[in-house]
């Protein structure tokens, strides 16, 4: 479902954990972003960040279970996006998941999604048990 109020738009919705489920969220993001002219080096940011952010969610978060949902939610302006991501895990030490970018943990496949996200979003806040908000606001150029 999605709204409009004093130009943000809104869109919340709930989807099974199997791949895929959550294209539909990430397109109407990414529209929305469009419409709005956000530049492509940031939708690309946007977008990255948002599949790996709902990757983690389905993988690792409810274990690929179809009967758990995962919860997303978009605030979007002229300025910024708001996102987040909610599982029915019980969420995980970050401080546990080893570096990837230490020659030592290179060949380790676990690590890379959060890495990503913190690296393309403004913003990352990890909540209680298995939800991440993330943040990003419009750079000025089409770099």
């Amino acid at each position: 479902m999605s709204t409009q109020f004093n130009n943000v738009w809104r869109c919340a919705m709930s989807f099974p954990s199997v791949s895929g489920a959550g294209d539909a969220f990430v397109d109407a993001v990414l529209l929305e972003l469009e419409r709005r002219a956000w530049s492509s080096k940031d939708l690309f940011a946007v977008q990255l960040a948002l599949e790996e952010a709902i990757a983690n969610a389905v993988e690792h978060g409810n274990r690929r279970d179809a009967s758990k949902k995962v919860d997303v939610y978009a605030e979007i302006s002229f300025e910024r996006v708001l996102l987040s991501v909610r599982d029915e895990g019980e969420g995980f030490d970050e401080s546990a998941t080893p570096n990837p970018t230490l020659e030592e943990n290179l060949e380790i496949p676990t690590g890379r999604g959060l890495l990503l996200i913190r690296s393309f979003m403004t913003n990352v806040w990890l909540g209680s048990g298995g939800e991440i908000f993330m943040e990003k606001t419009t750079t000025d150029a089409d770099a």
